[in-house]
C-alpha cells in the first residue's frame, strides 16, 4: 500500500493528515514526520513513503534534493511536494497553483499585489501574483532575504519596501497575500478601513494574524 506523510518542524499542529484522509476517503496512510533534522526526515521519506508534503523549515532544502523540478519550484526556490516518479523524485509547489486558482475565481488579471512573508509559500505566491499579472510588492522582516529574492528574478520588476511602510503598501494594494508566521512590525497600526473592497489571503489558517475582526471592523 502507498504511504504519504508531511516532513517540517513542528508539524504536530498540521491539518494535512484531516485533508489528506477527507480527499482520499482515507486509503492510504498518512503521517507526521517530525524533526529538526532534514536528512534524517529525508531519509525517512525515501525508505518508507511514496510521497510527502513539506513545511517549514524544509521547503528550500527539498529543491536540492530532488531531481526533478515545476517550474514554479525552480523559480521560487521552494517546494512543499515531493513524489516518487520511475524518472525520480518530482518536486512541486501547490502553494503557487492554489493562490494562482484563487485569483482565478477572483478575477483577478492585474493591480498592486503586496506579498508579507518570504518563506518558500511567501515566494510561491509572489510568483504567483505576478503570473496573474499583477505589479508585486514584497516585504519581509528581514528585508535582506526580500532583496535577495527579487535579484534572483530581475524580470519579475518585484518592489521591496520595509515593514515600517506596511500601512502605505496596504492601502495601495488591492490584494494581500500574508504568509508571515505571525503579527510583523505596523500591523497593529492597520484597521478594517485599510482593507476594504481589497482581496486577501493568509497562509497561516490555524492561527491567523488577520483576524476576522481587523479584516470586518
Amino acid at each position: 500500500m502507498k504511504r504519504f506523510g508531511i516532513i517540517g518542524d513542528p508539524v504536530s499542529h498540521s491539518l494535512s493528515p484531516l485533508l489528506f484522509r477527507a480527499a482520499y476517503g482515507g486509503r492510504y496512510p498518512y503521517d507526521l514526520i517530525e524533526g529538526s533534522d532534514f536528512e534524517g526526515s529525508w531519509e525517512r521519506f525515501i525508505s518508507q513513503y511514496d510521497g510527502i508534503n513539506v513545511t517549514a523549515p524544509f521547503k528550500e532544502l527539498a529543491v536540492s534534493s530532488s531531481e526533478i523540478l515545476s517550474d514554479a519550484v525552480r523559480r521560487s526556490g521552494a517546494a512543499n511536494l515531493v513524489v516518487k516518479t520511475p524518472e525520480g523524485l518530482f518536486a512541486e509547489n501547490s502553494d503557487y497553483l492554489g493562490v494562482m486558482m484563487t485569483l482565478r475565481r477572483h478575477g483577478v488579471s492585474s493591480g498592486e499585489a503586496l506579498v508579507v512573508g518570504l518563506g518558500g509559500a511567501g515566494k510561491a505566491a509572489a510568483l504567483a501574483a505576478l503570473d496573474s499579472g499583477c505589479r508585486v510588492t514584497l516585504m519581509n522582516r528581514t528585508r535582506e532575504k526580500a532583496e535577495r529574492f527579487a535579484a534572483s528574478l530581475p524580470e519579475a520588476g518585484f518592489e521591496v519596501l520595509s515593514l515600517p511602510s506596511l500601512k502605505d503598501a496596504v492601502r495601495r494594494s488591492g490584494i494581500i497575500i500574508y504568509t508571515a508566521t505571525g503579527p510583523v512590525e505596523g500591523l497593529g497600526n492597520l484597521t478594517s478601513a485599510d482593507f476594504e473592497g481589497k482581496t486577501v489571503l493568509e497562509a497561516n489558517y490555524r492561527a491567523p494574524s488577520l483576524s476576522g475582526e481587523l479584516l470586518s471592523g
